[in-house]
C-alpha cells in the first residue's frame, strides 16, 4: 500500500471518531439531560484525546515525507494538503493540552447555561477564566509553529490564509461607512407604517412552518433533521446533519430566519463531495465559507421580497387566528428589513450584525495576544456597544459579553467568519446572476437553479481549492467587500 493511501485510510478512521463526536456534542445540546453532563463530558474528553493521538501516531510523518514523493494528480495533491495541514494543526498540541482544554470548555459552556440567564458574570468568569488561559497556551504553541501572532495562529484555524491584520483593515473600512448607514436607514423607516408581530405563536405551528420552508430550500431530511437547542446551531454530519432553532411563543421571525440559517450551513454539508468523504479535503472549505452559505439562504434569498412572498402563504395557513395583513408580503418585508439596534447579535438585523462581530472580533484578538485581561471584557464590551450602535450594557451580562456560546469551549478565531461569509455571500450572489434568473426562480418557488450554481461552485469543491482560489474561480476576483456595501445600500436604501 503505498504511503497516500495509507494516509487516506488512517484519515477515514480519524472521520469516524469525528462522527461520533459530533453526534454526542449535537445530543449534549439538544437532547441530554443536565445530570448527565458530567459522565458525557469525561467520554467527549477521552474520544477527544483517542483522535487526537490518531492525529499524531507517529508513523504520519514518515507517511507524509514520503507521500509528497509520488506522482499525484492535481486532486490528490489537494487531498495531501488538506491531511498535511489537519496533521499539522493537531501535531503541535500536546495531549495533555487538548484534554484539559474539553473538560474546562464543557464544565464552562454547561454552567454558562444557567449563568447566563441569572446574568451571573462572577460565576461564569471563574470557569471562563480556565478557558481563557488554556487557548493563550494553546495559540502561544501555535504561534511558535507557525510564526504567526498568536491570535492569528488561532484565526488560521477557522480562516486559512487569513491574518488579523487584512481583517482590521477590512473592518476599520466598514466602521467607517456602516454607523452612518445604520442611522440613516433607521431615519427612513422610521417613518414607514407597519403592523407589529403580536399574539401568541404556537411552537408547534412556528416548528410546521420551519419544516414547510426547510422543504421550499430543499433540506434532504433523509439526512438530516431539526430540533431544539439553547444556541441555534448546525452539527452532525453531512451524511446526517443536525439542525436546530429556538423558539419565542411571543413571535415567529427569528425562530424562522434561525432555520433557514442553519439550513443553509446544512445544505452546505449535505452538497460536500461524497467521493471525498473521511478525509479533510471532503470538509468545507473555512468557516467564513461555511458562513457564508447560512447567510446566503438567510439574507440573500430569505429576505428577498419574492422569498418573503413565499413566506406569506405559508404563515397565513399556519396562523390562521391572527390577522392575515400581519403576513401580507409588504408587511412581511417590512418587518424582516427591520433596522434597529440591539443587544443580541443572533437576533440582529442584517444592517447592524457586523457592528456585533467587529466588536468580538477586537476584543478576542486583544484577549488572546495577551494585551488584555479576561477581567476587562465586560468593561471593553460596553464601551465598544456605546461606540459602534449607542448601547450601554454595563452591569447587564447576559445580554453583554456573556449572550454568545462560542467563547465557553474556547473558540476564539470564530467570529470574523460571520461578517466574512456576508461579504461572500454578496459576491457570490453579484456573480450568480451574471448567469442565473435568480428573481424567476424565487418567483416559481423552484430554486434549482440557484442550488445548482452553488453546488457546482462551492459545495462540490470541498476543500480542493485554498479560499482565494475557491472565490476567484466561483466570481472572477477574490474577496471584494464593495459587493457587500452595495448590496445593503440597494435593499436598504
Amino acid at each position: 500500500m503505498s504511503a497516500f493511501q495509507s494516509l487516506k485510510d488512517h484519515f477515514q478512521k480519524i472521520d469516524n471518531f469525528n462522527h461520533l463526536s459530533a453526534i454526542c456534542g449535537w445530543d449534549a445540546a439538544a437532547m441530554m439531560p443536565s445530570g448527565g453532563n458530567k459522565a458525557r463530558s469525561r467520554a467527549m474528553a477521552e474520544l477527544s484525546v483517542h483522535v487526537h493521538s490518531l492525529k499524531t501516531e507517529p508513523q504520519l510523518e514518515e507517511w507524509f515525507g514520503k507521500a509528497s514523493e509520488q506522482s499525484l494528480s492535481k486532486q490528490d495533491t489537494g487531498i495531501l494538503r488538506e491531511m498535511k495541514r489537519s496533521w499539522l494543526m493537531s501535531n503541535v498540541l500536546p495531549s495533555k493540552l487538548v484534554e484539559a482544554k474539553s473538560l474546562a470548555g464543557s464544565k464552562c459552556e454547561h454552567a454558562w447555561r444557567t449563568q447566563r440567564g441569572n446574568n451571573d458574570w462572577l460565576g461564569f468568569a471563574k470557569n471562563w477564566q480556565l478557558v481563557v488561559e488554556l487557548s493563550q497556551e494553546e495559540a502561544q504553541i501555535r504561534s511558535d509553529a507557525t510564526g504567526l501572532t498568536p491570535y492569528d495562529a488561532m484565526l488560521d484555524i477557522f480562516e486559512p490564509g487569513t491574518n488579523s491584520e487584512s481583517l482590521t483593515q477590512t473592518f476599520d473600512d466598514v466602521k467607517s461607512w456602516l454607523p452612518n448607514l445604520i442611522d440613516t436607514v433607521i431615519t427612513k423607516q422610521s417613518a414607514e407604517a407597519m403592523i407589529e408581530s403580536t399574539g401568541t405563536f404556537d411552537t408547534s405551528k412556528q416548528k410546521a412552518l420551519g419544516l414547510e420552508v426547510m422543504k421550499l430550500l430543499q433540506f434532504d431530511f433523509k439526512h438530516g433533521r431539526l430540533d431544539e437547542s439553547v444556541h441555534p446551531f448546525c452539527g452532525g454530519v453531512p451524511e446526517d446533519v443536525r439542525i436546530t432553532t429556538r423558539y419565542d411563543e411571543k413571535e415567529f421571525m427569528q425562530s424562522l430566519m434561525g432555520i433557514v440559517h442553519e439550513t443553509g450551513h446544512a445544505r452546505y454539508e449535505q452538497g460536500l463531495p461524497s467521493t471525498l468523504s473521511g478525509n479533510p479535503s471532503g470538509e468545507a472549505r473555512s468557516m467564513g465559507i461555511h458562513e457564508s452559505q447560512s447567510l446566503f439562504f438567510e439574507m440573500q434569498l430569505g429576505r428577498s421580497a419574492p422569498f418573503i412572498g413565499h413566506l406569506s402563504q405559508m404563515a397565513t395557513k399556519q396562523f390562521t387566528s391572527h390577522d392575515p395583513a400581519l403576513f401580507e408580503p409588504n408587511n412581511l418585508n417590512k418587518l424582516y428589513t427591520r433596522v434597529k439596534k440591539d443587544f443580541i447579535r443572533v437576533d440582529a438585523d442584517e444592517l447592524t450584525y457586523p457592528a456585533h462581530v467587529i466588536l468580538r472580533f477586537e476584543i478576542e484578538r486583544d484577549l488572546i495576544n495577551g494585551k488584555i485581561s479576561y477581567k476587562d471584557v465586560p468593561e471593553l464590551w460596553d464601551t465598544k456597544m456605546q461606540s459602534y450602535l449607542g448601547l450601554s450594557t454595563a452591569g447587564n451580562y447576559k445580554n453583554g459579553c456573556m449572550q454568545d456560546i462560542h467563547w465557553t469551549d474556547g473558540a476564539f478565531g470564530y467570529f470574523p467568519s460571520y461578517t466574512l461569509g456576508a461579504m461572500y455571500a454578496a459576491q457570490f450572489m453579484a456573480a450568480m446572476r451574471q448567469t442565473v434568473d435568480v428573481d424567476g426562480a424565487l418567483h416559481a418557488g423552484d430554486l434549482s437553479p440557484i442550488f445548482t450554481w452553488l453546488s457546482n461552485n462551492i459545495w462540490s469543491k470541498g476543500s480542493l481549492l485554498t479560499t482565494d482560489e475557491l472565490v476567484k474561480q466561483a466570481t472572477g476576483d477574490t474577496l471584494n467587500p464593495i459587493h457587500f456595501e452595495q448590496h445593503l445600500r440597494t435593499r436598504y436604501l
